[in-house]
């Protein structure tokens, strides 16, 4: 099981979620953030401090929503595990569910 983020974070990228992840697991892509499936030792720290209520524990991740565990996971099938965000800084694409996506920051 591992944390996921969703729909509402697409076009927002907040960070704050960044800045509490103890073990920097939460990447950015270019229009969402993206946690990290292996690296996420499911703390739940990133799921409060989240702004548009995007954090998800994989179980309970809205019926809507439940294609974005698997963008979450998927993301990361070209880079692997780096070991944390930080390292790889800024990655310039999405998955494509999420770039197939219309511009969200309206509906925020």
């Amino acid at each position: 099981m591992t944390y996921v983020i969703a729909q509402p974070c697409v076009d927002v990228l907040d960070k704050a979620c960044i800045e509490e992840c103890p073990v920097d697991c939460i990447y950015e892509g270019n229009r969402m953030l993206y946690i990290h499936p292996d690296e996420c030792v499911d703390c739940g720290a990133c799921e409060p401090v989240c702004p548009v209520e995007a954090i998800f524990y994989e179980d309970d991740t809205p019926d809507q929503w439940k294609d974005f565990y698997k963008a979450n996971v998927e993301f990361f099938d070209e880079l692997g595990s780096p070991g944390g965000a930080s390292k790889v800084g800024k990655i310039t694409r999405d998955h494509p569910i999420v770039a197939a996506l219309p511009p969200q920051a309206d509906e925020h």
